[in-house]
């Protein structure tokens, strides 16, 4: 149950609309409900924002459609991952207003199409094998509120590709990677932008890439700093992470970058400013120790071993 829904069950039993008898009837499901096979955690809207997201591979179609359909008596939002054609089927049969994207191989329902998205993640995709994997992920963040930009096929293959989106990789609030094969891309956008990027290793390659671990190995070792990985072909995973920490900035919250940015602050001479008479003081601070007998000697001694050792 999400916020607006619960806030007009209040409001209608303050207004005499319902008795007390009929929402407790609404909410007695609130935390939980046992459909036997699954239980369906209700009250997740209330601290996520979002409703639970069905996984459906492993489940049998009847069991999706269940819990979709139970998710969206009470979710004007309902996303379902990894379906396939026969699991929209036998859903849409039960609930027709569902759609699907074949792409992404996702079942999803949106009863709020007119609000408003917000900007500030952008999605890059390697190569064009990757891209369900970014479908995925942009699904799920229009779901959440969010509008990511896409961009396609600039993988490390043809670096000079991806040279003219870097304006847009600069002024991004959280950049999400998705590549294949080596998973290099990762730590060239890394090395790019101060935005936090997530990446996404993908399952595509040849044999070696042992269905993208092989990409996977290769972020976790990025040597760009700010990069956070996922797990192989997590779209969604992503997309929600990125949804996240975009909400945090837009929305006022701790990662206030946007907000700096739009006060003028972007260069960082305040910070340098401010900052200034506690760096002189440290160095003055410092000077005493470093003009005393003992440690120019230790100092002086190390500059003649370095001179033996690597003589020009």
């Amino acid at each position: 149950m999400e916020q607006s829904t619960l806030r007009a069950l209040l409001e209608s039993v303050a207004t005499g609309e319902k008795n007390i008898d009929q929402a407790l009837e609404q909410l007695k499901t609130l935390p939980y409900e046992d459909l036997g096979f699954a239980n369906l955690d209700h009250h997740r809207s209330l601290r996520w924002g979002f409703p639970e997201v069905v996984f459906c591979q492993g489940k049998t179609s009847e069991q999706s459609a269940e819990i979709i359909s139970k998710l969206a008596q009470r979710n004007d939002r309902v996303l379902a991952t990894r379906a396939s054609a026969e699991h929209f089927a036998i859903a849409k049969a039960r609930l027709p207003e569902l759609q699907y994207n074949a792409a992404a191989r996702c079942i999803w329902l949106d009863r709020t199409p007119d609000l408003p998205r917000h900007p500030g993640v952008v999605l890059i995709a390697a190569g064009t094998s990757d891209l369900p994997v970014l479908e995925e992920a942009a699904l799920t963040l229009n779901l959440i509120g969010h509008n990511p930009q896409r961009i396609a096929d600039v993988g490390v293959a043809g670096l000079h590709r991806l040279l003219p989106h870097i304006p847009t990789l600069q002024s991004a609030n959280v950049v999400v990677v998705i590549a294949g094969m080596e998973g290099a891309l990762a730590s060239v956008v890394g090395g790019l932008t101060n935005a936090p990027v997530i990446a996404v290793p993908t399952s595509v390659g040849y044999g070696a890439s042992f269905g993208g671990l092989a990409a996977l190995l290769a972020m976790l070792n990025s040597c760009a700093t700010g990069v956070a990985v996922v797990n192989i072909d997590n779209g969604f995973g992503a997309g929600f992470m990125a949804a996240m920490i975009n909400q945090k900035i837009v929305g006022g919250g701790e990662m206030g970058r946007k907000g700096d940015r739009e006060k003028g602050d972007g260069d960082g001479v305040r910070h340098v400013s401010t900052c200034l008479p506690v760096y002189l003081f440290t160095w003055l601070s410092a000077l005493p120790i470093y003009l005393s007998p003992p440690t120019h000697f230790l100092l002086q001694e190390k500059r003649w071993n370095l001179q033996k050792n690597y003589p020009r």
